[in-house]
């Protein structure tokens, strides 16, 4: 009788640490999903694009990977001004240069220059509490930007001669980078600027170090948006799911 509970209890003892070793490897394994977010230049829609539908006056944007419905912080980096927006398709196709596709509305509320529409784009998780304050207020939001009218893009100058010069101005000092990636090896970051030269050939490749674990390959300067444009497209081939373009100050 004793050797059979001694045989019970040695099973036990196996079978729990058997669960709290299987414990701490789920523990181990536990990977938290990383947030997206992207900074680059977004499309502003137009009714004559051959593109779905998509309501001027509205807070609602189209994105190539996020989810339907879900609801992204929109900034413009030049005045920090933000806002809330909802995404009303992915399905809908357009050069990947661009990190989305925004409204007259959108440009309105934080504006954007037209001519260098750059922007920051970061997904707000449903359980977050960011998004549990702000959900009441972008539904409000929404409504009233629904109803009321777009008096154009083009008041946000007093006068048309000040907004010439300003794009002017903008224009010379146009500098931008592509973040192709960070490394925590020195030899791994060169080996990604020789596949870039291979494969994208693309020959314009800094390689900045950020701290002694952490560097990071760049494409540029570009001082034009279609040498920017060009190069982003020439890395489609290296299948990169979110390139970001920096803004170089």
């Amino acid at each position: 009788m004793k050797f059979k509970n001694s045989i019970f209890f040695i099973l036990l003892i196996f079978l729990v640490g058997c669960n709290q070793f299987d414990n701490k490897k789920n523990k181990l394994n536990f990977k938290p999903e990383k947030k997206y977010k992207n900074s680059g230049f977004a499309l502003i829609y137009n009714d004559d694009f051959k593109l779905k539908k998509l309501d001027q006056r509205s807070l609602q944007i189209f994105h190539m990977k996020l989810k339907a419905k879900s609801q992204v912080k929109i900034t413009n980096p030049v005045n920090n001004k933000s806002l809330i927006a909802e995404i009303k398709s992915n399905s809908v196709k357009f050069s990947n240069f661009y990190n989305s596709v925004i409204t007259d509305r959108i440009v309105e509320e934080l504006n954007i220059n037209i001519s260098e529409p750059y922007v920051e784009i970061v997904l707000i998780s449903k359980d977050s509490t960011f998004i549990a304050k702000k959900s009441k207020t972008f539904k409000e939001e929404r409504k009233v930007a629904e109803k009321a009218p777009i008096d154009g893009i083009k008041i946000s100058s007093l006068n048309e001669d000040v907004k010439k010069n300003e794009i002017k101005e903008l224009n010379k000092n146009f500098s931008y980078s592509i973040i192709v990636a960070d490394f925590y090896y020195k030899k791994s970051a060169n080996l990604m600027i020789e596949r870039i030269k291979k494969e994208a050939l693309l020959d314009k490749i800094n390689l900045i170090r950020l701290s002694q674990t952490n560097y990071r390959v760049l494409l540029g300067p570009y001082n034009d948006i279609n040498s920017l444009k060009e190069s982003f497209e020439k890395m489609k081939s290296l299948n990169f799911e979110n390139l970001e373009i920096l803004k170089n100050v």
